[in-house]
């Protein structure tokens, strides 16, 4: 069992609303879902989508929100801006932007899995700049410097 607790609030009129929870027990990411009335996003549009949750995370832990694969590889629902990160220090409702890249539009009900929120440990270094790096074998080469396959 983790000794890493994060809190979620429902907030008031959310009490249907699931919990973020993990689809198996071997998942990484915790299914969150929307808690707003029922709607049909256009294709090529997008929509701020609250869950009806708070969250507290514990200091040095951020929380990604990313995309659930079925949505996309379905609908072409996406989370542009993905991975989006919660800091713990934010103390507000997670609401999740997603955007339809498909062609149809997509019908989103109150209580869908919209995305999905895997948590990290961070660290936090100190940032010191210098007049020179320390080499290695690759050096400076960057995209498709170690092969295109």
């Amino acid at each position: 069992m983790s000794e890493d607790i994060v809190r979620f609030r429902r907030l008031p009129g959310n009490e249907d609303i699931p919990l973020p929870t993990r689809a198996t027990p071997s998942a990484s990411g915790y299914d969150v879902r929307s808690s707003d009335q029922d709607f049909s996003l256009a294709p090529q549009s997008a929509k701020l989508v609250s869950t009806g949750l708070n969250i507290e995370l514990p200091e040095g832990m951020e929380c990604q929100v990313r995309p659930r694969s079925g949505l996309a590889m379905k609908y072409g629902i996406t989370i542009p801006n993905s991975p989006g990160t919660i800091d713990p220090d934010y103390r507000g409702e997670v609401r999740v932007l997603i955007r339809n890249e498909g062609l149809e539009p997509v019908s989103i009900c109150r209580g869908d899995r919209i995305a999905q929120l895997v948590f990290h440990r961070f660290s936090v270094p100190d940032i010191v700049e210098c007049q020179e790096l320390g080499s290695t074998g690759r050096g400076r080469s960057g995209f498709g410097s170690t092969g295109i396959k």
